[in-house]
């Protein structure tokens, strides 16, 4: 499966791929600045799924049965949290 990449999140495109997946962003399937409906659908006529932070068209793909992923900047502090834990573990919260 083929991973449409939210305006966003354009730069992750060689990280992804490098990771084996085929990407392709936003602005290579000339949607930039497309209305979020019409993003969501041409993931799912072109059997995409959506990586995005917003949370519009993450709602729509979930009404309208597309996969997506929602990156949260929740999401994101609990990850670089674990990560500075992890590399510094001797480094305390105030």
């Amino acid at each position: 499966m083929k991973l449409l990449l939210d305006e966003m999140y354009a730069g992750l495109k060689e990280y992804f791929e490098t990771l084996g997946w085929t990407a392709v962003t936003v602005q290579d399937a000339g949607l930039q600045g497309a209305k979020d409906k019409d993003i969501v659908e041409y993931a799912k006529k072109n059997n995409m799924l959506l990586v995005t932070q917003d949370q519009k068209p993450a709602d729509i793909a979930e009404l309208t049965g597309v996969k997506y992923v929602l990156i949260s900047n929740a999401m994101i502090a609990k990850i670089a949290d674990e990560k500075i834990r992890e590399k510094y573990p001797s480094i305390t919260q105030k």
